[in-house]
């Protein structure tokens, strides 16, 4: 399988983890929209959301859950959360591997609500990637 998210979870590419479990990873986006944006994954390959079952639907945003209270409660600033998911390329997405995206949001940090966001962050360097996967993973 030559899917980007899988050779993440299988350690092939290194990846700003912060946060992972028996069946969902979080890691911070290679290239931002937001400081701090944050994709979970399944590590059980779906292409897309609609293709899980419920149940399995279900546990990916117990883990979105999870990890947007660790990001609110963790990172500086912070005034709220955006939280958002493409389904389909004609949606948006681009890796075909079911993924939510939670995006921090920061009092006057130019963004609207999910129709209107737009890219906020100030680097997507690896110094920029490693200090806010530390700050996450405290």
């Amino acid at each position: 399988m030559n899917c980007i998210f899988c050779k993440i979870i299988a350690g092939e590419i290194p990846c700003y983890k912060v946060y992972e479990d028996d069946t969902h990873l979080a890691f911070l986006d290679i290239s931002p929209c937001a400081d701090g944006h944050t994709i979970v994954i399944p590590k059980k390959h779906a292409a897309a959301f609609v293709e899980m079952s419920p149940e399995e639907a279900g546990a990916l945003f117990e883990a979105v859950n999870k990890v947007s209270n660790l990001i609110l409660k963790k990172m500086d600033g912070i005034t709220g959360l955006t939280i958002g998911m493409n389904t389909y390329e004609s949606a948006g997405q681009s890796v075909m591997h079911t993924h939510a995206h939670i995006f921090p949001r920061f009092k006057g940090d130019g963004g609207g609500n999910t129709h209107t966001i737009v890219s906020s962050a100030k680097s997507a360097d690896s110094e920029y990637l490693k200090k806010i996967s530390e700050q996450l993973t405290k």
